[in-house]
């Protein structure tokens, strides 16, 4: 009973893959300019980490969006290690001269 009871837990934990996407100038087929792993440890409480998305694009006119994800990895590693360890990876997406 307790082997399938922590199994449903397991996978309900590894199913809340979450991403928060900004859209600011168009264009959705973009690729990343900046794909970077954020650390957090204890779950995150009470850490921040930023960054600049019109320092990384070179004026905020060329900012296409931003992403915020948390993927199965990033879960995968934070059950691992019960949360002491819980990275987020960010996105940037510049407009590219052509």
């Amino acid at each position: 009973m307790h082997q399938r009871l922590l199994i449903i837990l397991a996978v309900l934990a590894l199913t809340g893959c979450a991403t928060q996407t900004y859209q600011i100038n168009g264009d959705t087929t973009a690729q990343p300019t900046v794909d970077k792993s954020q650390t957090f440890f204890l779950h995150g409480i009470g850490q921040q980490q930023s960054m600049n998305a019109a320092d990384i694009c070179g004026g905020a006119d060329k900012v296409i969006k931003v992403e915020s994800q948390e993927s199965f990895v990033n879960i995968l590693l934070r059950m691992i290690t019960f949360g002491i360890y819980t990275p987020r990876q960010s996105k940037v997406y510049c407009k590219t001269e052509a």
